[in-house]
Parts: structure tokens; C-alpha cells; sequence
């Protein structure tokens, strides 16, 4: 899904910079982002409360005591975490 991320920024305006990997037809991989947990609202999930995302076509981003995550390695791993986003 990602080409590369790249790190911009110093001190508190540190941003990511992410280049979407793209098929031979010139479609994005990426069809959406959808931001899950924001400032004023932060959602957690255990690793039993872990859905597949879009029929198991997306996928979920966690961040966990073990670093960020996606659905699948966090079930596999057997540890839940903060909800950041969906992907598909």
C-alpha cells in the first residue's frame, strides 16, 4: 500500500510524509483512510473485539504496546490498542 514515509519536521511540527503505491493502471492501492481515534475521543479494542476490515479487503491500524500494528499482527501477537485508523 505504501511506496515510502518519510519524517519531516522538528520538535512538535513533526509530520509524516507518506507516497501511495500505485497499480499499472495508474489507480491508487489506497481507496480510503478513515481516522478512527481522534484528540477529544479515543477508542480501544482488545484483541477479541478485533473485526476484518471491508470482508478482510482493509485493514485496521493499532497502536499497541509493541508498536503500531495492523489488524492481523496484532491478532496474531494476541494484544489489543488504541484504534488509529481503517485502510482500504
Amino acid at each position: 500500500y505504501v511506496k515510502a514515509v518519510e519524517k519531516k519536521g522538528k520538535k512538535v511540527k513533526k509530520t509524516l510524509e507518506i507516497a501511495l503505491l500505485y497499480d499499472a493502471a495508474g489507480k491508487p492501492k489506497i481507496q480510503g483512510v478513515k481516522r478512527i481515534s481522534k484528540p477529544g475521543r479515543r477508542m480501544y479494542r482488545s484483541v477479541l473485539e478485533i473485526t476484518p476490515v471491508k470482508y478482510g479487503h482493509g485493514a485496521l491500524m493499532l497502536s499497541t504496546p509493541k508498536g503500531v500494528m495492523t489488524d492481523k499482527e496484532a491478532k496474531k501477537e494476541n494484544i489489543g490498542g488504541e484504534v488509529l485508523c481503517y485502510v482500504y
